[in-house]
């Protein structure tokens, strides 16, 4: 007689200490409803993206060769042209779906005024949308996609040089 008593006792108690925050959220949708939210916050504005100087000041250890790029080509395939396009021109799939506005590598001048390093750090770190390749992809192919991501617009010169066929 006195179990059932206790367990009825402390059911009692568990429900009279119900905090008022708890019967708020209990409301029903139309008390929800004509309660007004508060107002939104504004939304802040995106940081400027800088890159560390010591990231600008690093120097490429991997010189380009025929091996370094076509291993930068296999891991640009499946890591990057969904949204620069295969060919660089910043219009994959993805990035056309999500109305992004990427550069265009075979641009000459989409990249002049990079240094490696930061290219090293944007492929890394990621930047705006992007998301970084991190730990994905070891730093000696980062920099063999630097080496490939550059040899873009080599090809696109190359290419104008030979003039129409």
């Amino acid at each position: 007689m006195l179990k059932p008593f206790l367990i009825l006792s402390s059911v009692l108690l568990t429900g009279a200490i119900a905090s008022p925050q708890q019967a708020q959220q209990a409301a029903t949708p139309a008390q929800q409803a004509a309660t007004p939210a508060p107002p939104a916050a504004a939304p802040a504005a995106p940081a400027a993206f800088s890159v560390p100087l010591e990231a600008v000041n690093q120097v490429n250890p991997v010189k380009p060769n025929a091996e370094s790029l076509a291993r930068a080509k296999k891991i640009y395939g499946y890591e990057c042209a969904l949204c620069h396009g295969d060919d660089g021109s910043g219009a994959g799939d993805l990035a056309k779906k999500m109305k992004a506005k990427l550069p265009d590598f075979r641009d000459p001048t989409a990249l002049k005024a990079k240094t490696d390093g930061e290219l090293y750090y944007v492929i890394n770190k990621g930047k705006g949308e992007m998301e970084g390749e991190g730990a994905r992809v070891k730093p000696d192919d980062t920099w063999n996609l630097v080496n490939y991501i550059r040899s873009f617009s080599k090809l696109q010169a190359a290419t104008a040089a030979q003039g129409p066929s």
